[in-house]
This record gives C-alpha cells, sequence and structure tokens, in this order.
C-alpha cells in the first residue's frame, strides 16, 4: 500500500473529511501511549517513527546496536516482524528464515546483531534476555506501552516532515505530535531539514536532544555502480530518496521503479525487471533491504541474482552527542 498524496500537501478535502476519524485515532494512540511499561531487565533503546512510512528508522537501529556492541553491551534488535508469518519470540536465522517468515527488516538487521521478532514485545524481550541479551534495541514500537524505554529516539524525515500534520487516517502521523515529543529524550532529523521546521520548534521547546544524520553510500559498491548505466526499484516505504541516493551519487539512473513498502514481488513481476534491464543493457541496482526480502524467495530468484546493492551506513553529524545518549542510557557511558 502506497501513502495516500494527500498526507504529504497542506490539508484538503479528504484530510478535512478524515480528521474526525483521525481525532479518535490520535486520542487511542495517545492514551496507550501513557501507559506505563513492563520494566525489560535490561536497558531498553527504542528507534521510532513519528509518521508512517520509511524515514531511516533501519539505519539508525543498526547504528545504535553497533555502538552497544562495542561498548561490550550485547545488544540484541527486539522487531515486530511486519510481514512475517511468524508470531515469535523466534530468534532470526538468515540461513532458516525468509521474509515471508520474519518480515524483510529483521534479516537485514541480524547482518548487525542477533535479532528476536515477536509480536508480544514484553515477550520477545524476555526472550531476548533468556539468550544473553546486555540490552535491547527496539526497531519501532515508539508507541507501544508494552516496554518501558530507557532511551527513545525519534526519527524524522527533513524532506518530507510529517507531511500535513495530521494523526493517521486523516495524515501519517502514527499519534499527535506534541504526545509523541513528550516521550522522546532525542530527535534525529535525516537530510536536509526544511519540512520539519515545526517538529524542531517543538523538540528544542521540550529540551530534545536534536540530531542531523544522512545515509552514506558504500564508497566501493558505488564506485561499481558508477561505471554503467542502471535500473533501479525499490519496494520501501519512501523509494524516491533510494533514487535520489542514486542520482546524488553520480549514477545514471535511467529507470525507476518503485513499489510499495515491503512489496512481496510476483514471478511475472521479478521476470520483468531482469528482461527490461538485459533488452537495454542496464545494471539492476534495488535497497538492503529490498534484497534481503528477495532472499529465500523462488518466485524472484532470477531478480536476486541479477541485483546488486548500494549498502548504505547512518552517519550522525553529532557523533559524540549521540554516542553519549546511548551509551548513557546502556549504563556503559
Amino acid at each position: 500500500m502506497r501513502d495516500p498524496a494527500f498526507w504529504w500537501r497542506q490539508p484538503g478535502l479528504a484530510g478535512a473529511l478524515l480528521s474526525p476519524l483521525g481525532a479518535i485515532y490520535g486520542a487511542v494512540a495517545g492514551a496507550r501511549m501513557a501507559r506505563p511499561g513492563r520494566n525489560a531487565g535490561v536497558p531498553v533503546i527504542c528507534i521510532g517513527n513519528l509518521t508512517l512510512g520509511g524515514a531511516g528508522k533501519t539505519p539508525a537501529a543498526i547504528l545504535v546496536a553497533q555502538i552497544l556492541a562495542g561498548a561490550g553491551r550485547k545488544p540484541f534488535v527486539l522487531s515486530r516482524g511486519y510481514g512475517g508469518a511468524l508470531a515469535g519470540p523466534v530468534r532470526v536465522d538468515p540461513a532458516t528464515h525468509g521474509a515471508a517468515d520474519v518480515g524483510d527488516e529483521p534479516l537485514l538487521l541480524a547482518q548487525s546483531a542477533p535479532v528476536i521478532v515477536a509480536r508480544d514485545r514484553a515477550a520477545g524481550a524476555n526472550a531476548a534476555r533468556a539468550a544473553g541479551a546486555g540490552s535491547i534495541v527496539m526497531d519501532d514500537g515508539f508507541q507501544s506501552p508494552n516496554l518501558h524505554k530507557d532511551l527513545s529516539i525519534l526519527v524524522a524525515d527533513g524532506p518530507r516532515g510529517v507531511g500535513n500534520g495530521a494523526v493517521f487516517p486523516a495524515g501519517p502521523l502514527r499519534a499527535p505530535l506534541e504526545a509523541q515529543l513528550d516521550r522522546a529524550q532525542a530527535l534525529l532529523v535525516m537530510g536536509e531539514h526544511l519540512h520539519v521546521r515545526p517538529v524542531l520548534a517543538h523538540a528544542i521547546a521540550r529540551k530534545l536532544a536534536v540530531l542531523h544524520g544522512r545515509l552514506e553510500p558504500d564508497a566501493e559498491a558505488l564506485a561499481m555502480l558508477q561505471r554503467k548505466p542502471v535500473l533501479a526499484f525499490a519496494g520501501i516505504g519512501d523509494p524516491d530518496k533510494f533514487f535520489s541516493t542514486l542520482a546524488v551519487a553520480g549514477i545514471d539512473v535511467r529507470v525507476r521503479l518503485p513499489f510499495p513498502d515491503h512489496h512481496r514481488f510476483s514471478g511475472s513481476e521479478a521476470a520483468g525487471i531482469v528482461a527490461r534491464a538485459r533488452r537495454d543493457g542496464l545494471v539492476v541496482v534495488t535497497t538492503e533491504k529490498d534484497m534481503a526480502r528477495l532472499a529465500g524467495d523462488n518466485d524472484a530468484a532470477d531478480l536476486k541474482a541479477a541485483a546488486r546493492t548500494l549498502p548504505v551506513r547512518l552517519v550522525v553529524a553529532e557523533d559524540a552527542e549521540f554516542r553519549k545518549l546511548v551509551l548513557g542510557a546502556a549504563g556503559a557511558a
């Protein structure tokens, strides 16, 4: 499912018609967030999104897990496993699990740290602690009251901001903006912050740590992709962000194929992408998240074999402050 276009414009008729539902949804979400969460027994650091759709949450979770691992805090990532059939708690094993089992993001996260998938986050935290976790990184779940969070970092997409500023379904916000910021300790703005000025004002008023991040492409992969024209496809929250990253990096993108977030490619779709690339002499490139979703999918085996990825890592401008926040919450400062 793609985000409705009116979410990212000034309020119009569609938003106005849905605003009563947004008010009800927002009231319920705000009330849930106010409930005290269960103590996990180990420090919990939550990476959340203000809005539905992609903002850079997964790279942030990976960086936090790497910081904690470097400090000897034995991080486990806790994920709901969106798109996967297993309710969990289950420890992700990329050798046996596919995206149909545990979702695509957990497979990507498992490349950096042990991952527990669980619909019941409290049960997932128990499983992580039983498996030896010294700390837990929650990939999403900020709006969930199940667990107490020692540090909550909200990620905001600078170029898109919070759209029309309304709560789902009238807009992209997961809960009222003020209610979310009241329960966070840091705001991580990804990219240029032209469209998050209202969010910044609220964050500064609440004395949240305001951080600025960017996604930096892998130099070796970038050099290889710069040699030929490419066909780029992406089934993530904001495919245009991926296409823009390629273009800014100097890659000759001839074809851009956007798909909905967590999209599972049919056999005909996969074959069509490969055939088009071969016909036009293009290199197929996609995101690491899409590649993780293709793994183990027999219908898309040829597409996976043909595609290359452009790995990216999160770079935070305020690196020292970011590390201090994370390690302080984990008791390792």
